[in-house]
Order: structure tokens, then C-alpha cells, then sequence
């Protein structure tokens, strides 16, 4: 089964790019995934040359002046980038006969947020306590998410794997973040609306009451903030509705115009340059990112949450990423069959695993849920990712892709 891995421009810095490249192709690997814009972040990166890599917000390439030109947000940009990482990186994999895909953090940057806090989300209490989190309903948002795409796209990716372009979520609004209140999950999902003016505007358009939502979501998490004992269980629509009314959750439901709308342009864009989007869906990172024990709703049902609307992107988008953050290999071949009934059978279903911790301990583990993936539909594996994890994890992708005995 085809896919790729996952790299990050430090990590092939670090090790060289035909050195990272080589290894890569020694697994049966024909393609890297390469952060192109990515976010803040601390890692320990075990064959790193400083074991520890701190990265920036922004962009690994000099941004076209042209394409950001009378913009009034542009990317980061980061360490290095003028020397044309990605170019060298592009280079030395055509050399190899190996595609590159541009991995493109878009709506998750807190240099961005803390310069302009309008355009990120603003809470049912009309604070901007998430300066990491851009509000894909704001023009100057949009108008950056457009660019961003086409720049990415003119560095000659073969696809813009777009990450983080839907709303966010309550804990992810910061880079470091202290809750000593007992929220429960609906008591987050409620607290992390947007009821920005753009986003009030689009709900009340499509007919949602949304003061009345804002005012809900205010008297519960206001509630909590003061002492009331938090919601349990899972959010559903359901549950949420009993507990916050139906206007709170059609306003949630509504945000997913907002998304469905902006990808779409996006979309077009990245097209209009000579590649294609695929849609990296935030929904399984959200639920299985910590421990590879995700909870019972299917990422793909669970994925209106951020705004996703699977079925109508399923019209607009060629190609589709699934973050399966599973231990177990059953689930894993349901999330993908969830996503695939809801997509559509002519979308490419790109399908994310990682090869180590926490869902991974064992060469066998990772086989298994290759071949769950490739049951349940999709196309192809991507292993996130190289620099993350040590050699001899790596090296369990050539046996569980079944290129070795």
C-alpha cells in the first residue's frame, strides 16, 4: 500500500535531505509529507542533532510578495527560510523519483492571533482567550487561508495537505494552558464557540438565533465557572441539546457553512496552481491524540464538532486526510469506513498512523492496521512522523507495508 511519512524541515536540516530521503525510499516509501507552514511546538526528536527541536510559527519558504500583496495578515516566517529549504528538499526527491506533499498548518497560529486577537475566537463572555485559534469566518482570515494555500502550492507540492483549516477547539487555544475547574467535554465544546461578529452574522443568515445561543452558552459555562457540577458523557447532538438547548446546537451545526465555504475556496485555489488539496480532518487528532484510546463516536461523526461537513466536502475536495489515532485495529478500520461512506467512493482516502507510541507497540500492531486500512477503503498510509520517533520504530514501516519478509 502506497502512502507517505510525515517530515519536518528541522528534522531533515538536522540529518540532511538525501540522508533522510534515502532512508525514507529504504522503506518502500515514495512520498513525504513536508511541514510547509506549521505551528509553534517543543519536541523531543530522538536522531536530532539536539535531541530537542523548538519550533516556530510559519512558513519555510520566502512568501510571495504578490500573493500577500495589500493582505493585511502574512505568514511567519521562519528560521532559515531563506535558504529555500523546501526547494532543496523538492529537488533531491525528484532526483529519488519521489513526490513531495506541502503540509500546511493554516488556522492554528498564536504569533498571528497575539498580533491581530480580532481575528481570532471570541468566547460566549466576548473574551479572545484563544490566541492561537484564527476564526475561519473573518475576512482578513480567509483572504489569508486563500494565499497561504497558493503559496504552498507554487513551491511545487504535489498536494496541500490542509491541517487546522475548520474552527478549533477549547484546548488547543494556547500553547500552554492551566484548568484547575472540573469542565466536562460539553462544557468545553460550549465555551469553545466562536461568537465573533462574522461568526454571528453567517448563523443568523442561515436563520439561528444566535444571541440566544451565545446567551445559553454563557448561563452554562458561567455556571460551571461558578460551582454547578459539569456535564458528563460524549457530545452528540443529542445530548448537547438537552442539556443546552436546540439554538446553541444550531449554532454549532451552522459553523459548518463557514468551513464548507473556505475549504472550498481553498480548494479552488490550490487548483488554479497545478495541485490539489487534501483535507486533513482535525476530529481524530482531537480524540485520540493523547492516548490512542479514542472515545466511542467515529471521528467522521464526531468531525461536526469543528465545523466539518464530510458529506458536502466530499463534493468539493479530490483527496482526504484521516488521523486514525487508534491502538486497536478494528477501530481504526471503522473510522476509515465511516469516512469513506461519508466522502464518497471517488475521493482519495489518505490515512495517518503512527508507527510508536502511544497507539503503536509493535511491528505487528502497525501491520495489522495496514491492512484494516486498506479493508475499510482507504488508498493510502502516511506514518507521522520521521523525526518524532527513533530508527528502530521507523523501522517497523517496511514489514508492515509488506515490502519485507
Amino acid at each position: 500500500m502506497d502512502g507517505s511519512v510525515y517530515v519536518y524541515v528541522e528534522d531533515v536540516r538536522d540529518e540532511g535531505a538525501g540522508q533522510v530521503l534515502d532512508r525514507i525510499a529504504g522503506y518502500g516509501v515514495r512520498e513525504v509529507t513536508v511541514a510547509a507552514a506549521h505551528h509553534a511546538a517543543r519536541d523531543v526528536t530522538p536522531h536530532g542533532a539536539s535531541r530537542i527541536t523548538i519550533r516556530s510559527d510559519g512558513v519555510h519558504f520566502p512568501p510571495p510578495g504578490e500573493v500577500f500583496a495589500g493582505l493585511r495578515l502574512a505568514p511567519p516566517v521562519q528560521p532559515g527560510a531563506d535558504e529555500e529549504p523546501l526547494a532543496a528538499l523538492r529537488e533531491a526527491a525528484a532526483d529519488r523519483g519521489m513526490a513531495v506533499h506541502g503540509w500546511t498548518v493554516f488556522l492554528h497560529n498564536t504569533t498571528l492571533g497575539r498580533a491581530h486577537p480580532d481575528v481570532t475566537v471570541q468566547d460566549c463572555f466576548g473574551g479572545r482567550g484563544y490566541p492561537a485559534a484564527l476564526c475561519p469566518a473573518h475576512p482578513d482570515v480567509r483572504l489569508y487561508a486563500v494565499a497561504l494555500a497558493r503559496s504552498v502550492a507554487r513551491q511545487g507540492a504535489s498536494s496541500v495537505v490542509a491541517d487546522s483549516l475548520h474552527f478549533g477547539e477549547f484546548r488547543q487555544g494556547y500553547e500552554q494552558e492551566r484548568c484547575f475547574v472540573p469542565l466536562g467535554p460539553m462544557d468545553e465544546f460550549l465555551f469553545g464557540l466562536c461568537f465573533c461578529t462574522w461568526c454571528m452574522r453567517r448563523a443568523a443568515d442561515l436563520g439561528v438565533k444566535a444571541e440566544v445561543a451565545r446567551e445559553e452558552c454563557a448561563r452554562i459555562v458561567g455556571g460551571v465557572l461558578d460551582g454547578d457540577p459539569p456535564a458528563q458523557g460524549e457530545v452528540t447532538r443529542a445530548a448537547l441539546t438537552a442539556y443546552a438547548g436546540p439554538e446553541a446546537v444550531a449554532y454549532a451545526r451552522a459553523r459548518s457553512e463557514t468551513v464548507t465555504s473556505l475549504v472550498s475556496e481553498v480548494s479552488a485555489a490550490v487548483a488554479s496552481e497545478g495541485s490539489q488539496l487534501t483535507f486533513l480532518d482535525g476530529t481524530g487528532h482531537r480524540k485520540g491524540y493523547a492516548d490512542g484510546l479514542p472515545p466511542a463516536g467515529l471521528a467522521a461523526h464526531d468531525a461536526w464538532q469543528l465545523g466539518v461537513d464530510l458529506v458536502a466536502l466530499g463534493d468539493l475536495v479530490p483527496s482526504f486526510g484521516v488521523l486514525a489515532y487508534a491502538r486497536d485495529a478494528a477501530r481504526v478500520a471503522d473510522d476509515v469506513g465511516a469516512y469513506r461512506r461519508s466522502v464518497g467512493n471517488d475521493r482519495e482516502l489518505r490515512v495517518v498512523l503512527r508507527p510508536g507510541r502511544p497507539d503503536t507497540d509493535s511491528e505487528d500492531r502497525l501491520a495489522a492496521k495496514v491492512r484494516a486500512v486498506k479493508a475499510a477503503g482507504g488508498d493510502k498510509v502516511d506514518f507521522h512522523a520521521y523525526g518524532l520517533v527513533p530508527y528502530n520504530v521507523l523501522d517497523r514501516i517496511p514489514r508492515a507495508l509488506g515490502r519485507q519478509a
